[in-house]
């Protein structure tokens, strides 16, 4: 059968699409951000420019992937905390989805209109099933915060017919990535029960542990300075601490893995052995979010689509759990992915 289409909501730079292409398959982005859409054109994306909002499904007929990774400003720990508080309403909202009610006109309640995009992916999972046209796989990514909005998208989507993987918080260092992150996944499949998410590659970081300590089934977790073309060591000093506290500023040396990479990571100090000074720019940002070395940034707020994106290391680990690669569907039994 054909290869799966996939129709990427949120999507930001392209860390999804880098995925996607690497394991060959097709990619449309919807994304409402001038700078971002700037970056996209010039790494040659396929890109709707718009609000989520004002597209569906039928938009993208042939798209049989659903995909998505909702802005997280409102749940992370170093934003608004709108999100977090309103997590309770959220769930509500979803229930009421579930049962055919069209709520976008009751989102005015929540006190940041961002946080009522946590809800976009399952409107269009709902619409396709109400056009007959489900998506037969559905993948999700977003900050820790939104765990308990996907466990409940996964009794949503479980009792409409999918399978769905436990959703879990997976951390990024485990999969390759120079990088220590943490995002929520949420992965279904509507003719396969054997959906799951992907096991870790890469060991757990912990501070003072050694790298080369740990599961030896595993592989070490990668550094910074494995991956920086940097010259000699030197040591990160975060811009807004452990948890996002300023009062307990970070330090990691060039032998571990970077802290959570935002967009204010351009402010992190980069300290050399002889006290030298310097900020990461954006290419070296984007290679520890996994994103080629060349990948032509764009626009304005470079920083800020970087730190956005998800890791593409981290998306490919993701959609080849759910999908499997382009080449494997030369075999695969009409009408099933």
């Amino acid at each position: 059968m054909p290869r799966p289409e996939i129709v990427d909501l949120f999507a930001g730079p392209g860390g999804l699409d880098v995925a996607a292409r690497d394991l060959g398959y097709e990619v449309t982005g919807i994304e409402f951000d001038q700078d971002a859409c700037d970056t996209r054109a010039a790494a040659n994306l396929a890109t709707l420019q718009g609000d989520v909002r004002d597209f569906g499904p039928h938009k993208f007929p042939n798209a049989t992937v659903l995909a998505g990774g909702p802005p997280c400003q409102t749940f992370t720990v170093a934003g608004t905390g709108a999100g977090r508080r309103a997590l309770d309403e959220v769930i509500g909202f979803v229930k009421r989805m579930a049962d055919g009610e069209d709520v976008r006109s009751k989102l005015a309640v929540l006190d940041d209109d961002r946080t009522g995009l946590v809800l976009e992916p399952l409107r269009w999972a709902l619409e396709a099933l109400r056009d007959g046209r489900p998506y037969e796989a559905i993948v999700l990514e977003q900050v820790p915060a939104v765990l308990p909005v996907w466990e409940e998208y996964a009794k949503v989507l479980t009792a409409n017919g999918y399978w769905v993987a436990k959703p879990d918080v997976l951390h990024t260092e485990q999969f390759g990535v120079p990088q220590t992150r943490r995002r929520a996944i949420l992965v279904a499949r509507l003719h396969k029960s054997n959906v799951e998410l992907p096991g870790a590659t890469h060991r757990l970081y912990r501070k003072g542990i050694s790298r080369n300590q740990g599961d030896a089934r595993l592989l070490p977790w990668v550094s910074m300075g494995q991956v920086l073309d940097r010259e000699g060591d030197f040591e990160v000093v975060s811009n807004y601490g452990t948890g996002g506290d300023p009062k307990t500023r970070g330090r990691r040396t060039s032998a571990e893995p970077a802290f959570t990479v935002t967009g204010k990571i351009s402010r992190n100090r980069v300290v050399a052995t002889d006290g030298t000074e310097s900020r990461f720019s954006a290419r070296e940002a984007g290679i520890l979010q996994t994103f080629p070395a060349d990948y032509p940034w764009s626009g304005r707020a470079i920083a800020q689509q970087i730190g956005n994106a998800i890791p593409p290391l981290l998306g490919k680990a993701v959609l080849k759990a759910a999908l499997g690669t382009a080449e494997e569907y030369a075999n695969e039994p009409e009408g099933l992915i």
